[in-house]
Parts: structure tokens; sequence; C-alpha cells
């Protein structure tokens, strides 16, 4: 009973950095219709940077702040310095150069950084509880990673159902023609589906980070899971990228516990290859309008 509880809020937990992740992946699609493979060592970057200014002596919510504040400002770069000026005629040509971005971002926090682990601290205890005779391994971090989680998803369902720009945000992103006709700054969307999707994945990149080591490839795995969590979910619903996020997270958890580590990539991989199989649209897709 103990390993089976322990197993369960270890996949809860890790499965909320997926869904973070997920949403980011999800921001992204929605607003722009790229999968961006570049978003976990744009996180890691911003990682960095939090740690900078926590090993500077400052504390660690100024390093957090400072953190989304970069991701925001790389992800606004990102899209107006390189993704602008690809040929967008094929959907293939954005992600292609993503995961070149991917590369080039990982040897630029090689350089400066340097290959090494470093400490990366949390903001709150990690140490389980105990109730009555269990000992329940659910720490105070754990808590804070779900409650980031569910605000996220909680302000993007907001966005993108009951605002304007949300509205905008997508129909920049389906029809950019038809958007400029009705007055939409179409550009200016794209830039800011790209900030936004970045502070979530900065956000993920921190969840992940704390009370752990950091180091350049410290979010690979992350892309993958993440990946998975998204398309099981749904690349076009936030809802799902959480639901999806804590499948995969509870599901591998019960893998690695019962089956061996090793086990884990494979497995994410069977998962990917069954939705895509049985419904690639993923759970919690809507139906899909024709032209008739």
């Amino acid at each position: 009973m103990q390993q089976l509880l322990t197993i369960l809020i270890n996949g809860v937990t890790t499965g909320m950095i997926y869904a973070a992740f997920a949403l980011a992946l999800v921001l992204i699609w929605r607003s722009t219709r790229i999968v961006n493979f570049a978003q976990a060592p744009m996180a890691m970057i911003t990682t960095y940077v939090a740690l900078v200014v926590i090993d500077a002596g400052y504390s660690y919510w100024i390093g957090f702040g400072v953190a989304l504040l970069c991701g925001l400002l790389l992800g606004a770069l990102t899209e107006r310095l390189v993704i602008r000026f690809v040929d967008s005629s094929s959907h293939i040509n954005p992600v292609i150069l993503t995961l070149g971005l991917f590369i080039i971002i990982h040897a630029v926090a090689a350089i400066i950084f340097g290959n090494q682990f470093r400490s990366f601290p949390a903001p709150f205890g990690l140490t389980g509880q105990r109730i009555g005779d269990v000992n329940v391994a659910l720490t105070g971090y754990d808590i804070f990673k779900i409650v980031a989680v569910l605000v996220v998803l909680g302000l993007l369902i907001l966005l993108f159902r009951f605002t304007d720009l949300g509205l905008k945000m997508r129909a920049s992103a389906f029809e950019q023609e038809v958007a400029k006709l009705l007055g939409v700054r179409v550009s200016r969307m794209l830039t800011l589906g790209w900030a936004l999707a970045a502070v979530v994945g900065s956000l993920a990149g921190l969840l992940i980070a704390g009370g752990s080591l950091v180091h350049p490839g410290y979010m690979d795995s992350i892309v993958v899971f993440g990946f998975v969590a998204a398309v099981l979910g749904g690349l076009d619903s936030p809802a799902g990228a959480v639901v999806g996020g804590l499948l995969m997270g509870v599901g591998l958890s019960f893998v690695s516990g019962y089956l061996g580590q090793d086990l884990v990539s494979s497995a994410a991989l069977v998962i990917l290859i069954v939705v895509l199989l049985l419904r690639p649209s993923g759970l919690f897709a809507g139906s899909a309008a024709r032209r008739v």
C-alpha cells in the first residue's frame, strides 16, 4: 500500500510538470499552428537566468520572476527575429527550424554556463508528510507544482474562451488573411503567442529544476514526455494537456515502479503510437468542421 501510494503521488506531481510543458506546446499551437521543439532549451536558458539571480544573493522569487520575464522576451524575440522570416507555405519549415534552434541553444548554454551539474533551490520543503502511521511522499513543493499548473490552466481557458485577445490569437493562427481584413494585427498576435508560450515553458523549467540538479540537457526528456502528453490530450485543448500530462505521469510512474526505469522512454513512445493510431486528434479533440 505504501509503495502504491508513493508511486501514485510521484506520478501526479511528475505529470503536472509534463502538463506544464504540454500547456506551452498547446498555447503556441493554438496561437500560431506551430509545434515548437525548441521550447525545452528555451526554458532551460531561463532557468539558468533564475539560478544566476539567486546565486547573486537575491531571493528565489525574484529569480523566479526574472526567469518568467526573460521567457517572455525570449519568446517574442524568437518569433520576431527568426520564425517570422521562415517560408510558412509549408508547415514543416518552422518545425525544422525549431529543431535547429534546439541544437543551437544547447550549444550556447553549454558555452555560457558550462556542462557541470548545478544545484537549484526549491521555495518550499522537500520533506513528505506523515499522516498517522503512513508516510505520504507529498511535499510542500509538490503542492506548489500542482497549484501553479492549475492556475495556468485556468488563465489559458479564460484567455481563449472569454477574451477578445484570445479570439484574435486564434483567428491569426487559422486564417491570417481574414483576420487582417477584420482589423487584427496578425504579426502582433503571433509574437504574443510565442511570448506567452515561452513564459509557460519557463514555468515548466523552473518547476522541474526546483530541489534538483540542472545542466544544459536537463529538459531534454521533457520534450518527449510533454509532447506525448499534448498529443494525448489534444494539441488544441489546454484541459487536455493537463489530463494528458497526468495520465503520462501516473502511467510512467507505474512503469518505473513495477517494470523498471529503463522501460519508461519506450512506454512513452508506445503511448504516442497507440494514440496516433486510435485517436490522432487527442482525447479532448473537438469535431472538425468540413467545407461542403
